[in-house]
Formats: C-alpha cells, sequence, structure tokens
C-alpha cells in the first residue's frame, strides 16, 4: 500500500541473468486497485562482485514510468544497488537501491528502495520493501510484502 492507503499489487521479475556475465534484468508493474498510483519499467543491473558475495554492488540502469495525483513522469533510470546477504547460503539479505528518474529535468524524481528478503524453502522467499518517491511536486511511500517463487 501506498501512503494513501491504497492497496494493490505488484508483479514483477527480479535478477534474470544474462549469460554467464554479472548482468542482470529485472522489471515490474504497479498498480493500486484505487487507481491512484502507477508504475512500471525494466533494469539491468551489473554485480561488481560475483552473487553469494557478502557484499556486492551494482550499477543501475534501466526505464522507469511513474504516476500519482500529483504527477507523472517517465525516462532513463540511474543509481546504485548495494546488496548485503545475511547468511552463507543467501537465504536472507538486505538490500538498498538509490536511483533517480528522468535525472536532470524539472521531471526528475529520486527513488529509494530498502527491501529485507528470507528463503522459507529452496523454491519460495517472503520480503519486504519500503519505497520513497521524492518529486519536487510530491512524497509517496509505498510499502510492500511480497512472496517470490525462485525456479
Amino acid at each position: 500500500f501506498s501512503s494513501d492507503q491504497a492497496f494493490g499489487v505488484n508483479v514483477g521479475v527480479e535478477d534474470v541473468f544474462i549469460g554467464r556475465t554479472g548482468l542482470t534484468l529485472s522489471g515490474e508493474y504497479q498498480t493500486t486497485f484505487n487507481g491512484q498510483r502507477e508504475a512500471y519499467g525494466a533494469d539491468v543491473h551489473y554485480y561488481l562482485r560475483p552473487l553469494g558475495s557478502y557484499i556486492n554492488i551494482a550499477p543501475v540502469v534501466g526505464y522507469r514510468h511513474l504516476e500519482t495525483n500529483s504527477y507523472s513522469t517517465d525516462g532513463v533510470n540511474l543509481g546504485a544497488k548495494l546488496l548485503l546477504v545475511l547468511s552463507r547460503g543467501g537465504a536472507a539479505d538486505i538490500s538498498l537501491t538509490q536511483s533517480w528518474v528522468a535525472p536532470g529535468t524539472g521531471e526528475e524524481v529520486g527513488l529509494t528502495t530498502l527491501s529485507i528478503g528470507y528463503a522459507i524453502t529452496r523454491n519460495l522467499r517472503i520480503s519486504t520493501d519500503i519505497q520513497q518517491q521524492n518529486a519536487k511536486q510530491d512524497k509517496d511511500t509505498r510499502l510492500g510484502v511480497v512472496l517470490e517463487w525462485i525456479p
């Protein structure tokens, strides 16, 4: 739900590897049931260390569309992701992502996302994420509880 107490749905894929490189592709679509918020986009991450490392950093490059009652913007999404793996097998992690949509324009929006996840089983993971959108026109916060299937 978002800061206006609007409930919704979020569907996406995260960190699909592109070949045997450190490149991954992520994409998502979010909407609220009352139509007050919509967001979608795709990003490419390049992990600088091998996955499984306790600390990893990845530049983020992609496209994002954001729409609320107060503003609408879309464009290039640039930023960085910090990943902290808390368990040896990778069952628990925390990530912090800071990025900017349409950087350098009058429609620039900063996105800060904190995500905490835990693998319940080998193929099932639960996580929660908190995202703050900072635009000149307004600020919006989103809290999500995510159930992830890992193939």
